[in-house]
Protein backbone atom coordinates (compact mmCIF):
# COMPACT_ATOMS: atom_id res chain seq x y z
CA UNK A 1 0.00 0.00 0.00
CA UNK A 2 2.77 2.34 0.78
CA UNK A 3 4.44 1.85 -2.62
CA UNK A 4 1.52 2.53 -4.27
CA UNK A 5 0.97 5.92 -2.71
CA UNK A 6 4.60 6.60 -3.29
CA UNK A 7 3.71 5.78 -6.82
CA UNK A 8 0.96 8.46 -7.17
CA UNK A 9 3.13 11.29 -5.15
CA UNK A 10 6.19 10.87 -7.72
CA UNK A 11 3.59 10.83 -10.33
CA UNK A 12 1.88 13.82 -9.49
CA UNK A 13 5.20 15.31 -9.38
CA UNK A 14 6.55 14.80 -12.77
CA UNK A 15 2.73 15.81 -14.17
CA UNK A 16 3.12 18.97 -12.21
CA UNK A 17 3.88 22.04 -14.76
CA UNK A 18 3.58 20.11 -18.24
CA UNK A 19 1.19 21.79 -20.45
CA UNK A 20 -0.60 20.00 -22.80
CA UNK A 21 -1.46 22.14 -25.70
CA UNK A 22 -4.74 21.93 -27.21
CA UNK A 23 -4.93 24.92 -29.83
CA UNK A 24 -1.88 27.17 -31.31
CA UNK A 25 -2.76 30.06 -33.37
CA UNK A 26 -0.43 29.95 -36.25
CA UNK A 27 -1.68 32.49 -38.22
CA UNK A 28 -1.33 35.08 -35.46
CA UNK A 29 2.05 34.88 -35.61
CA UNK A 30 2.29 35.08 -39.68
CA UNK A 31 0.29 37.96 -39.57
CA UNK A 32 0.85 40.16 -36.58
CA UNK A 33 4.05 41.20 -35.03
CA UNK A 34 3.76 40.16 -31.21
CA UNK A 35 5.39 42.71 -28.51
CA UNK A 36 4.38 41.12 -25.68
CA UNK A 37 2.83 38.04 -24.45
CA UNK A 38 0.74 37.16 -20.97
CA UNK A 39 -0.53 33.97 -19.46
CA UNK A 40 -3.96 34.08 -18.23
CA UNK A 41 -6.99 31.68 -17.27
CA UNK A 42 -10.33 31.33 -18.76
CA UNK A 43 -13.92 31.77 -17.31
CA UNK A 44 -15.39 28.44 -19.26
CA UNK A 45 -18.80 25.71 -18.27
CA UNK A 46 -18.08 22.15 -17.76
CA UNK A 47 -19.14 21.08 -21.21
CA UNK A 48 -16.42 23.75 -22.85
CA UNK A 49 -13.91 22.09 -20.35
CA UNK A 50 -14.70 18.71 -22.17
CA UNK A 51 -14.53 19.66 -25.68
CA UNK A 52 -11.95 21.11 -25.00
CA UNK A 53 -9.91 17.85 -23.26
CA UNK A 54 -10.83 16.46 -26.83
CA UNK A 55 -8.98 19.25 -28.89
CA UNK A 56 -11.36 20.82 -31.12
CA UNK A 57 -11.36 24.17 -30.78
CA UNK A 58 -10.46 27.01 -33.04
CA UNK A 59 -8.46 30.17 -32.27
CA UNK A 60 -8.33 31.74 -36.05
CA UNK A 61 -10.47 34.06 -35.67
CA UNK A 62 -10.66 35.19 -32.14
CA UNK A 63 -9.82 38.24 -29.91
CA UNK A 64 -9.82 40.06 -26.95
CA UNK A 65 -11.73 42.78 -26.26
CA UNK A 66 -11.44 45.34 -23.04
CA UNK A 67 -15.18 45.40 -22.06
CA UNK A 68 -16.15 47.13 -18.61
CA UNK A 69 -12.80 46.73 -17.43
CA UNK A 70 -12.65 43.39 -17.39
CA UNK A 71 -10.95 41.31 -20.58
CA UNK A 72 -13.16 38.58 -22.83
CA UNK A 73 -12.34 36.31 -25.58
CA UNK A 74 -14.26 36.97 -28.22
CA UNK A 75 -15.30 34.67 -31.96
CA UNK A 76 -13.42 31.72 -30.11
CA UNK A 77 -15.33 28.66 -31.33
CA UNK A 78 -15.07 25.26 -29.17
CA UNK A 79 -17.86 23.07 -30.50
CA UNK A 80 -20.49 21.66 -28.27
CA UNK A 81 -19.72 18.48 -26.12
CA UNK A 82 -21.71 15.67 -27.68
CA UNK A 83 -22.06 13.88 -24.66
CA UNK A 84 -23.77 16.73 -22.60
CA UNK A 85 -27.13 16.77 -22.05
CA UNK A 86 -29.87 19.62 -22.48
CA UNK A 87 -26.81 22.04 -20.46
CA UNK A 88 -24.70 22.26 -23.36
CA UNK A 89 -22.68 25.41 -24.19
CA UNK A 90 -22.90 28.09 -27.07
CA UNK A 91 -20.43 27.78 -29.72
CA UNK A 92 -19.19 31.19 -29.87
CA UNK A 93 -19.87 32.62 -26.71
CA UNK A 94 -17.69 35.47 -25.17
CA UNK A 95 -15.53 34.17 -22.63
CA UNK A 96 -14.40 36.04 -19.60
CA UNK A 97 -10.39 35.81 -18.97
CA UNK A 98 -8.83 36.01 -15.79
CA UNK A 99 -6.70 38.56 -15.08
CA UNK A 100 -5.55 40.42 -12.24
CA UNK A 101 -6.48 44.41 -12.11
CA UNK A 102 -3.05 45.56 -12.98
CA UNK A 103 -2.33 42.72 -15.63
CA UNK A 104 -6.00 44.82 -17.16
CA UNK A 105 -4.49 48.07 -16.58
CA UNK A 106 -0.99 47.76 -17.65
CA UNK A 107 -1.07 45.25 -20.20
CA UNK A 108 -5.15 45.25 -21.84
CA UNK A 109 -5.05 48.84 -21.84
CA UNK A 110 -2.11 48.77 -24.31
CA UNK A 111 -4.31 47.32 -26.81
CA UNK A 112 -6.35 50.53 -27.01
CA UNK A 113 -3.55 52.01 -28.42
CA UNK A 114 -3.65 52.32 -32.34
CA UNK A 115 -2.96 49.47 -34.02
CA UNK A 116 -2.34 47.08 -31.70
CA UNK A 117 -5.07 44.23 -30.69
CA UNK A 118 -5.00 41.21 -28.06
CA UNK A 119 -4.95 37.55 -30.51
CA UNK A 120 -5.09 34.19 -27.96
CA UNK A 121 -1.50 32.58 -29.64
CA UNK A 122 -2.07 29.29 -27.49
CA UNK A 123 -4.74 27.19 -25.77
CA UNK A 124 -3.32 25.06 -23.05
CA UNK A 125 -4.39 22.35 -19.90
CA UNK A 126 -1.76 23.20 -17.24
CA UNK A 127 -1.82 21.13 -13.99
CA UNK A 128 -5.47 20.48 -15.03
CA UNK A 129 -6.68 24.27 -15.55
CA UNK A 130 -7.31 25.81 -19.08
CA UNK A 131 -4.88 28.52 -19.43
CA UNK A 132 -5.01 30.89 -22.85
CA UNK A 133 -1.32 33.08 -23.93
CA UNK A 134 -2.45 36.40 -25.24
CA UNK A 135 -0.37 38.23 -26.78
CA UNK A 136 -0.37 42.07 -27.65
CA UNK A 137 0.37 42.39 -31.64
CA UNK A 138 0.72 44.22 -34.01
CA UNK A 139 -0.40 43.93 -37.57
CA UNK A 140 2.20 43.03 -40.29
CA UNK A 141 2.34 44.82 -43.56
CA UNK A 142 1.77 43.23 -46.91
CA UNK A 143 5.82 43.81 -47.14
CA UNK A 144 6.67 42.21 -43.79
CA UNK A 145 4.97 39.49 -44.53
CA UNK A 146 6.84 38.82 -48.10
CA UNK A 147 10.17 38.94 -46.06
CA UNK A 148 9.00 36.51 -43.28
CA UNK A 149 8.22 33.90 -46.13
CA UNK A 150 11.78 35.33 -47.45
CA UNK A 151 13.29 34.20 -44.46
CA UNK A 152 11.68 30.84 -43.73
CA UNK A 153 12.67 29.96 -47.38
CA UNK A 154 16.41 30.46 -46.65
CA UNK A 155 16.28 29.25 -43.60
CA UNK A 156 14.42 25.55 -44.71
CA UNK A 157 17.22 25.65 -47.74
CA UNK A 158 19.67 25.81 -45.55
CA UNK A 159 18.40 23.08 -42.98
CA UNK A 160 18.04 20.54 -45.85
CA UNK A 161 21.55 21.86 -47.75
CA UNK A 162 23.25 20.35 -44.34
CA UNK A 163 20.90 17.66 -43.94
CA UNK A 164 22.35 16.46 -48.01
CA UNK A 165 25.86 17.08 -46.42
CA UNK A 166 25.72 15.58 -43.73
CA UNK A 167 25.40 12.08 -45.88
Amino acid sequence: MAKDKDKKDKKKKEDEGIERVVAENRKAKFDYDVLQSLECGIELVGSEVKSLRTGTVSLAESYARVRQNEVYLINCDIPEYIDATRFNHKRKRDRKLLLHRKEIEKFAKRALEKGLTLVPLRLYFRNGRAKLLVGLCRGKQATDKRQALKKADVERGLRQFKMTRRS
